[in-house]
């Protein structure tokens, strides 16, 4: 009887484990399931501009949980651009790089052009449906050779602490943008809206001139087209960008002697903000993604911390822009060694789990359709969908935004007139 007693609660706790399981099953996701032999010992590295990839090599490590004998490395390269080419026909070839929507139809990168996989090839399974379509970039044969692995956007750290100290609210609209940087001047701050200013690859008026451009051109297929080709009849759509980049400064809302005394784009960016003195600091997402770690370098932040968020400058009556384009974007070197494992490695990427872990990461925003935002980004979630711009939907091309950022940067410097930026569209190199 004892005997057949234990035989009857053995078969009891087996059932009870089992039904555990399959209620685990159902209620755990269907993660990745790993296409080739998981023991498969080679090499695979990537190769991109980043001094480092923290971001990345936590997916080296999910990834090597999965097929522990893949060696998986990142490498930057020293002038990328101009390197990029020659690396990928050398022996020590990457199997996946940074690339760029810029190099698309560049007669420069056509060697880089050429090793790039078309990732769109049903046959390699990626789930490309996870990314937001607006982000990705179909070629002449509608082949997508590269894949966004962060997107970027336009606006202004704002700290929250000093609008809240104050007595004053951030503003959501052009008029109250203006009020808001009075209300700051007069009580005793230098220079309510910050940036870096310095050389003309800044893209501190660029981000208030880019996103009115491309609005006006968004309702303008013909405007487009113009701008596109660089005729200079597009620069009279580009005059309203520019009046607001002058209104601006003239207003006193961008102290431009103030601004030019930042150092850099990035960090000297970042830790002048966290002087805490800093009303608004016009910057790209890009230069957001330094915020995290730059934190406790900063003396004056580690010694009295301060509530932040990444904001759209509100450059009309409705409010501002939410431009929403690839930053960085991977592709496959087609002829690279362990071509297979390279794209299983880049379905794993591809992927809402390991995209939105390495934007969490990084502290950029995520190129996922469910597009999860960091706190820091949160006034972007705010932002209604006729506010939201796709450059790579519309069909923005790169030359048209150098015509930007430099007609942008001599007006708001005082090195030209709007009158002359408007008939130089197409020059400025």
């Amino acid at each position: 009887m004892k005997k057949l007693l234990c035989i009857i609660l053995f078969i009891c706790m087996l059932v009870s484990l089992s039904a555990c399981n399959d209620k685990k099953q159902e209620e755990t996701p269907e993660g990745f399931v790993p296409a080739l032999d998981t023991e498969t010992d080679c090499k695979i590295t990537v190769a991109g501009n980043y001094d480092n990839f923290e971001a990345l090599e936590a997916e080296f490590d999910r990834f090597n949980e999965i097929y522990p004998n893949v060696k998986l490395s990142y490498v930057k390269l020293d002038d990328y651009n101009n390197m990029l080419a020659t690396v990928l026909e050398g022996n020590d070839k990457p199997n996946i790089f940074f690339s760029y929507t810029w190099m698309i139809g560049n007669d420069q990168y056509a060697p880089v052009y050429a090793h790039m996989e078309d990732l769109s090839n049903p046959d390699l399974g990626f789930d490309l449906n996870c990314i937001r379509p607006g982000l990705i970039n179909h070629d002449a044969q509608d082949r997508v050779m590269l894949v966004p692995v962060f997107s970027r956007t336009y606006g202004m750290l704002v700290n929250n602490d000093l609008f809240e100290k104050e007595g004053l609210s951030i503003p959501t609209t052009w008029d109250e943008l203006k009020a808001v940087c009075d209300e700051f001047k007069n009580k005793g701050y230098a220079n309510p809206m910050m940036g870096y200013s310095l050389k003309s690859s800044s893209c501190f008026m660029n981000t208030i001139a880019y996103p009115l451009f491309t609005a006006a051109l968004a309702e303008n297929p013909e405007a487009l087209k113009l701008a596109n080709k660089l005729d200079p009849a597009a620069g009279e759509y580009l005059r309203p960008a520019l009046e607001k980049v002058l209104d601006l400064v003239n207003s006193g809302c961008i102290n431009i002697d103030e601004c030019d005394k930042i150092e850099d784009n990035y960090t000297q960016v970042i830790l002048r903000f966290f002087e805490g003195d800093v009303p608004m600091m016009i910057c790209t997402a890009d230069t957001v993604s330094g915020t995290k770690k730059r934190e406790s370098q900063s003396e004056a932040f580690s010694k009295t911390p301060f509530n932040y968020t990444f904001s759209p400058i509100p450059v009309t009556d409705k409010g501002g822009y939410f431009i929403d384009s690839p930053s960085i974007q991977f592709s496959v070197n087609k002829g690279c060694d362990d071509l297979d494992m390279t794209n299983e490695f880049m379905r794993f990427l591809i992927s809402e789990e390991a995209l939105n872990e390495m934007a969490s990461i990084k502290r950029l925003v995520t190129p996922t359709a469910n597009m999860p935002l960091d706190s820091v980004y949160a006034p972007f979630g705010q932002v209604p969908s006729e506010l939201t711009i796709s450059p790579e939907v519309l069909g923005i091309t790169d030359p048209l935004t150098v015509q930007v950022r430099i007609a942008a940067f001599q007006v708001g410097k005082g090195q030209i007139s709007i009158d002359d930026a408007v008939k130089m569209y197409g020059s400025f190199e």
